[in-house]
């Protein structure tokens, strides 16, 4: 009988390169009704915005990007392709996200989230992500504009 292999043991995060924003694109179009154009992941890597691709299995199936100034970041974005929604991905990458913000000397992450996603915020509270405030209006939505909550995380606390 051949042991068990946690999903999460399967994935590898790494930097993502200008190569990657086509199939980002992808993982991004797959799971939002407003995603992100592949102009806008181009920019954030020439910005230099710290930018990291989820690989399962050699596929690109997430990524994220945090911009930094100074001892605060701001996860602009996180993503887990629909196929690999809770397998432990989202939280793996979550976790080298807060990982390379310590690296930078980051104390504070902040990020914004639909309240609607109520997944999302379950594993962001669970890493210690705590409610902050409130952007009216800051997403789009069919009928108009939808609220985002915004939640922040002390690096310290998850030490």
């Amino acid at each position: 009988m051949s042991a068990s292999i946690r999903p999460e043991a399967q994935a590898q995060t790494r930097a993502m390169s200008p190569a990657d924003v086509y199939a980002v694109a992808e993982v991004e179009k797959s799971s939002y009704q407003f995603p992100w154009s592949i102009g806008i992941f181009r920019d954030c890597l020439l910005a230099g915005y710290h930018s990291q691709v989820l690989e399962v299995s050699g596929v690109v199936s997430g990524y994220s990007i945090m911009s930094v100034a100074g001892t605060e970041a701001h996860l602009l974005n996180i993503c887990v392709h629909p196929s690999c929604q809770r397998l432990g991905y989202g939280r793996q990458l979550l976790n080298s996200v807060l990982l390379r913000a310590d690296e930078l000397g980051v104390e504070q992450v902040f990020l914004e989230v639909r309240p609607s996603n109520d997944i999302a915020i379950a594993l962001y509270e669970s890493v210690g992500f705590k409610l902050v405030g409130t952007h009216l209006s800051y997403y789009q939505a069919v009928d108009g504009r939808q609220d985002a909550v915004i939640y922040a995380v002390s690096i310290s606390s998850i030490h």
